[in-house]
């Protein structure tokens, strides 16, 4: 990982597997300079996924290393997390693109679709709203073309294409989850399909990292039940698993060999999958104990349907107060935001100066972002589009852009 201290090392070559990324760059030029400063000769390699940009190798020239390296490209667009689930796994793209305006992964995205559609296709049809799945379906296009269709005359796999902004939809994203996967995301970050799991659920001082896919049994019969029914279901699985056990009792010394061989590793493996989910929902558990859960659904509910909308603005200002947590204050000021089209500019100072005053005055740069994005705005004067009024003159507009 590009992070910390490079561990001690004899040989006399480098390869570096990395994200193209500006932080990144600096840290292969520390380690870089380094080298030289303590008379060690090697030769880098950096392969950068998907592909290279040109800002890296800028980075790489300004800190003096740029001769020193040799650079390359490895195409992987999609990574594939389970079995119905391929990803590009490139979090920096909504700040990237939504934030700074910066269209260098479109490229990317075509790409990937190219390559969906050479394995996959032909798609039957692409369906998309937004500029970013506007660009993205062109650029593709023109690949195609330049491809000369390679998928032609294939009988097609996938049969519809829908191209997203995520613009378009910010309240989904903002509300809280309530399904068993969402809510181990919100807990403990699920990264590239994994989940490192800490010592408060593991029951010992060692941290694990588990692959939470169709794989793991388990999970796969949890992931999308709302979490009020996921102990129930743990508790019966955990029955079930304890009667295959005890099933040993009554076997002659054939039927135990069978089982040891045939049984027993399974159960095993299912008894610590079972052990690690459930350590986990206790762990969920105490964290949106802590966070009045409950109360913080009844408000989300209320900013959805539009009513008790001062009530739902008190239950903010007491969050923000009490320090909960300042990801999710952050989150349900941007959903009363949205769904208001905007904060009275009173209530937008007053929430705002609460904030910064709770959780640091460094935080105005992500006020001034989020302003930036569209996520957490004031109201002009004289403004009286209702938030749903606004989201339809938005999907009209861009409809029209796309024409």
């Amino acid at each position: 990982r590009a992070q910390g201290p490079l561990a001690p090392l004899c040989d006399r070559r480098l390869c570096f597997l990395v994200r193209p990324r500006i932080r990144t760059m600096r840290y292969i030029a520390d380690i870089v300079n380094a080298d030289k400063m303590s008379g060690r000769s090697r030769k880098y390699k950096i392969i950068f996924s998907p592909q290279k940009f040109y800002a890296c190798e800028m980075v790489l020239e300004e800190e003096g290393v740029f001769g020193d390296v040799t650079c390359d490209e490895w195409s992987f667009y999609l990574l594939p997390l389970d079995e119905d689930i391929i990803s590009m796994e490139l979090p920096e793209f909504f700040r990237d693109y939504f934030l700074e305006g910066d269209h260098r992964w479109i490229n990317s995205i075509a790409r990937a679709l190219q390559l969906l559609n050479s394995l996959y296709g032909p798609f039957g049809k692409a369906y998309g709203i937004g500029r970013c799945a506007k660009m993205s379906y062109e650029l593709w296009q023109d690949l195609e073309e330049e491809s000369e269709g390679d998928s032609q005359g294939r009988k097609p796999e996938i049969g519809n294409i829908f191209l997203m902004d995520r613009d378009t939809d910010y309240v989904t994203a903002l509300c809280s989850q309530m399904v068993y996967e969402g809510l181990v995301d919100d807990t403990f970050r699920i990264k590239c399909g994994s989940v490192d799991f800490g010592p408060d659920v593991t029951s010992s001082d060692k941290s694990i990292k588990v692959l939470l896919n169709a794989q793991d049994k388990v999970f796969n019969q949890i992931r999308n039940e709302h979490f009020s029914s996921v102990f129930g279901f743990l508790s019966q699985k955990s029955r079930n698993l304890q009667a295959q056990y005890d099933r040993r009792r009554g076997m002659d010394i054939k039927q135990m060999k069978n089982f040891v061989s045939q049984e027993l590793k399974g159960l095993k493996q299912e008894h610590r999958l079972l052990s690690l989910h459930i350590g986990a929902c206790e762990s969920i558990m105490k964290k949106k104990t802590k966070q009045d859960f409950q109360e913080m659904i009844k408000a989300e509910h209320s900013l959805l349907e539009g009513f008790d909308i001062r009530e739902s603005t008190s239950f903010i200002e007491e969050h923000i107060d009490r320090q909960v947590s300042p990801t999710e204050s952050l989150r349900l000021m941007c959903l009363l935001s949205i769904t208001e089209n905007g904060l009275i500019p009173k209530d937008y100072r007053s929430l705002k100066t609460q904030y910064l005053q709770s959780y640091g005055p460094e935080h105005l740069l992500t006020f001034h972002n989020l302003k930036r994005v569209g996520l957490l705005t004031e109201q002009s004067a004289g403004e009286t589009l209702t938030a749903v009024e606004s989201k339809v003159s938005k999907l009209v507009t861009d409809r029209a852009a796309g024409e």
